[in-house]
Formats: structure tokens, sequence, C-alpha cells
């Protein structure tokens, strides 16, 4: 999430970025919200600093044994401001948080901007297209001809838009994924791990996942448990909530998931 304070002092920028994306997010609420939150919080601070106060002269009044019925009674009447007040300022985080996950990360400046995929630049090209004399099959085709993929018994398995590889489409794949992982770690000492394929509704956070694409996701009806969509997402949250030393970075991590 872009810090409230980035976004109070470039507030042209973030618009800009949305305008450029195409995206409506009320950037006043939230900035409205931080200023609410800054003051009910400065205002809490003086009630707490007159709480211990109180406090003080109590113990004070009954060590005494003088009367502090009058002083118990405002030290009372400050708790439930403080209480009251810490509510408000909790319900403002939780509101600051759901529009602040819906903020996207500023582009480049070289990204270029357009509506539709044409917009896009070829930053570069290895090697020169090949051009044929005749309407080439695709490889879905091909990979049908040979007998390596059957999508109409994975549509009958599954539903439409799923796959199914057999024979040499099948040995395929698994030396592919075997490929991959032995070429990162062999060459490249990546760390291999086989991570859960489920996680939770913060790893999903966590990775900007949610809440963005929650009606794309696959989640389990009474758990709050998503189907990974890359192994990105449990890898990188891995280390959700620690602060790791520059020392022992870059970590390498690779995985195989079957998302």
């Amino acid at each position: 999430m872009l810090d409230l304070k980035f976004i109070k002092e470039n507030k042209q920028i973030v618009n800009k970025s949305l305008k450029d994306r195409r995206m409506k997010v009320d950037l006043e609420r939230i900035l409205g919200l931080y200023e609410k939150r800054r003051s009910l919080l400065s205002g809490v601070e003086g009630l707490k600093h007159k709480k211990n106060t109180a406090s003080t002269e109590i113990g004070r009044l009954i060590k005494e044994k003088k009367n502090a019925q009058d002083k118990i009674t405002s030290m009372k009447a400050i708790s439930q401001k403080i209480k009251t007040i810490d509510k408000k300022v909790e319900e403002i985080d939780k509101e600051i948080c759901e529009i602040s996950l819906t903020i996207p990360n500023i582009p480049d400046s070289s990204v270029p901007i357009g509506p539709e995929p044409d917009a896009n630049k070829i930053v570069r090209q290895s090697t020169s297209l090949p051009k044929f004399d005749f309407g080439p099959k695709t490889h879905l085709e091909i990979a049908e001809a040979l007998g390596i993929i059957d999508f109409g018994r994975a549509s009958k398995l599954t539903g439409s838009h799923f796959s199914l590889f057999k024979a040499q489409g099948a040995r395929l794949e698994r030396a592919l994924i075997n490929f991959m992982l032995d070429l990162h770690t062999g060459k490249r000492k990546y760390i291999e791990i086989w991570p859960p394929a489920l996680v939770n509704r913060r790893s999903m956070i966590g990775t900007g996942q949610l809440p963005k694409l929650e009606e794309d996701m696959y989640r389990l009806k009474d758990e709050d448990y998503f189907l990974v969509p890359t192994a990105e997402v449990p890898l990188t949250n891995m280390h959700q909530d620690e602060v790791l030393r520059e020392e022992d970075l870059p970590i390498c991590y690779t995985a195989y998931t079957p998302c």
C-alpha cells in the first residue's frame, strides 16, 4: 500500500496514476479520514494525560484518607471518552485500510499510457519474426492433432478453458517442471520450496490479489482459504511480518505449484 503521508504530499501524482490506470478512488475521503484520525489521536493523548494525573491524585487522596469520589467520577468519565475515541479510531483505521488496498502503485514514467494493448511498445526483439506463405496452425491445433492434449475431456472433467495433457504431452509438462526447478536450484542456487496450495486471506492481501481480484479467485466455501493463483503468493508471504537483514539478501526461492 502507498503510505498515507506520501498520498497527502503527492496527491497530484497519485491522481494522475489513477487516471492513467482508468481507476476511480476517493482520495479526498481517505485524506479526510487521515486528518480526522490525527485529530482524534491528539485529543485522546490529552485525555490520557488527564486520566493519569487524576489517578495519581486519587491515590494521594486515598492515602491521606480524604474524599476522592469526585476525582473517581471524573476519571470514569474520562475513561469512557477515551474508550469512545479509541473505537472511532479503530473504525477509521478499518476504512482507511479498505480504501488504501484499492490504490495501486505508481507506474514508472517509461510505461506507455493507453486504453488498448496497441499502446504498448516493443522494447526489444531477439530474433526476426518468421513469415509463412500459408496460414500456420496454432499450437493448440497442433497439440490436439498430435494427441498430446485433450480439451474435450478436460471440459467434461472440469469445464471450458481447462486442459488435459496426455502421453507425450503429460511427459513434456513433467519435464518442463523439472527443467525449471533443476535450473534454478542448480545453476542459480535458488532454494526449492513446496508450499501449500491453499493460503489465507491475509496472504492474498499481502501480494495484492485481494481485494481487487476476489471475484476471480477460487475460495473454499466454509473456510477463508484461497487456492494459490501463482507460487508468488506463498513464497512472498513466507516472510510476512518479518524484517529481513540486509546482509541476508537476496533471498531466492523457486517453486512449482499446480495452479
